[in-house]
């Protein structure tokens, strides 16, 4: 185990494991050409076909960016993420829930310590140009900009009493100009924002790229599992026990990740805004998890950026293509460990394993394995699914199986669709619920009678589970047990 945890420590290990980690010397464009290849390597997820489950990749030689590396694909399968963080795939959503309520908070460590300081450029530098310092790739030719893709924000209450650390879209509009989309609602930073822009002060945040993937996956919890005020950075903590190392920022009054390949330091501006394809005019933004373009927004908030920091020998720019098997691991896992923390609570041991499968991309649909213990659990099943629903609001689809079914095999999940459901008895519509805003199909002029507005969605449950009573009539063809099978295969 490495001494600390950073990204270049998970890599050293990753390169260990055969066909987790491809390394390129030849060159690739940014802007489109890079994720255009990798989607053909390793995407997955809702990404236009074909695309497939592979390797992350990093790319040696990045056009225009002499001296920074790409590395794209890093968390683009949940096999993968379990063996960076030493943990069976199957169980991660537990193994974060249990993080979440263990956390293991950050700690300030000295500039010495601090390898994302040791280049500095800062923004009264006469050449300074984000643009040119930050190798970030669009993912399609339309694409509204240069995307930071899974920068970390962190910043603060206005007291410092409260920080947290979120992971939006963010575009390079200008040498010291970044358009941020802070969606309304649940973002702890959005009330940060929220706070000095009534003050009409600008807020100091930094962004770190380039991290452990336990940084990464952890900063994506969400409000109720992770309260205002709680810092996910503890939920990375408890996962490597370890704290991360924090330092002061250097341009403002704010921490940075001190062992970031990348940071950017800046403000928040106040009552300020931007149009996310000034520079375009394609009308899009980059792609979303849904597997659709994101519209280009019209006014996102502007950070002004005050300095680009990063390591000295190669810095690693890391990016993600918006719908890929990237998002699912990002988004999916902490909505897993969210839902069995309030099913848990609530019906304890009758929810034995969540799955954000790619279909859904981390965030719409769920698959809830269910245990019937007795008649007294006809129903609860469907308890469950609410209470998945109240867990985490931008779900849609929860599907529910029984504890014989692989919930990781959609092949599997379907087939109880097929011999475990009926539509007239086990579908539940629940109509003019809040959902999220990228689903296309969430529009006014899709449903006018039950969507009112972008949003809005009539979520569902389709229940594959056997009534208790029945259990007899469902029985799978059991198979002799061979414990010694493998040796067929020499």
């Amino acid at each position: 185990m490495a001494d600390k945890y950073d990204l270049r420590s998970v890599l050293a290990e990753l390169k260990q494991l055969p066909g987790q980690y491809h390394e390129t010397d030849v060159e690739v464009d940014p802007e489109a050409e890079l994720s255009g290849v990798y989607r053909y390597i390793g995407a997955g997820g809702t990404v236009q076909r074909p695309t497939t489950e592979g390797p992350a990749m990093m790319f040696n030689n990045v056009k225009g960016f002499a001296q920074t590396r790409v590395l794209i694909g890093l968390m683009a399968s949940r096999k993968r993420v379990g063996a960076m963080f030493h943990h069976d795939y199957k169980t991660l959503g537990q193994f974060l829930n249990e993080s979440v309520s263990n956390p293991v908070w950050p700690q300030i460590v000295t500039e010495a310590e601090a390898p994302a300081h040791e280049v500095i450029h800062r923004a009264t530098d006469a050449d300074f140009d984000i643009r040119k310092l930050v190798a970030a790739p669009t993912n399609t030719p339309q694409d509204a900009g240069p995307y930071i893709t899974v920068g970390v924000v962190l910043g603060s209450s206005m007291d410092k009493s409260k920080s947290d650390v979120t992971i939006h879209r963010m575009v390079l509009e200008d040498k010291d100009k970044i358009g941020i989309y802070i969606m309304p609602g649940g973002r702890h930073i959005g009330a940060f924002a929220e706070e000095y822009e009534k003050a009409n002060q600008p807020m100091p945040i930094t962004i770190s790229i380039g991290l452990d993937p336990a940084i990464t996956i952890g900063a994506t919890f969400e409000p109720p599992t992770t309260p205002f005020g709680y810092n996910e950075l503890g939920v990375a903590g408890a996962i490597r026990q370890q704290p991360v190392d924090l330092v002061k920022g250097v341009t403002v009054d704010e921490n940075a990740i001190a062992r970031s390949e990348y940071t950017l330091e800046g403000y928040i501006m106040p009552n300020e805004r931007i149009q996310e394809d000034i520079n375009t005019h394609t009308g899009k933004a980059m792609p979303e998890f849904p597997g659709y373009d994101g519209d280009a927004n019209p006014a996102l908030q502007v950070i002004k950026v005050t300095a680009v920091t990063h390591r000295k020998d190669n810095p690693i720019m890391q990016s993600v293509i918006g719908p890929s098997e990237e998002h699912v691991s990002m988004a999916g896992i902490p909505t897993e460990a969210s839902i069995l923390q309030l099913v848990d609570r609530a019906i304890p041991g009758k929810v034995l394993n969540v799955y954000n499968p790619p279909a859904g991309g981390g965030k719409l649909m769920s698959i809830l394995q269910i245990h019937k213990e007795s008649e007294a659990d006809e129903g609860i099943q469907r308890q469950a699914a609410l209470l998945a629903f109240s867990a985490f609001k931008e779900l849609k689809t929860v599907i529910l199986v029984d504890d014989d079914v692989d919930i990781f095999d959609m092949n599997d999940v379907i087939w109880t669709m097929n011999t475990r459901f009926q539509a007239d008895q086990d579908l539940m519509v629940l109509p003019g619920m809040r959902n999220h805003p990228l689903d296309p199909s969430e529009r006014p002029q899709y449903d006018p009678k039950s969507i009112r507005f972008r949003g809005m969605s009539s979520k569902l449950v389709i229940d594959g589970t056997v009534p208790f009573d029945m259990k007899d009539q469902f029985e799978r063809a059991q198979f002799m047990e061979v414990k010694d099978w493998e040796k067929y295969l020499k």
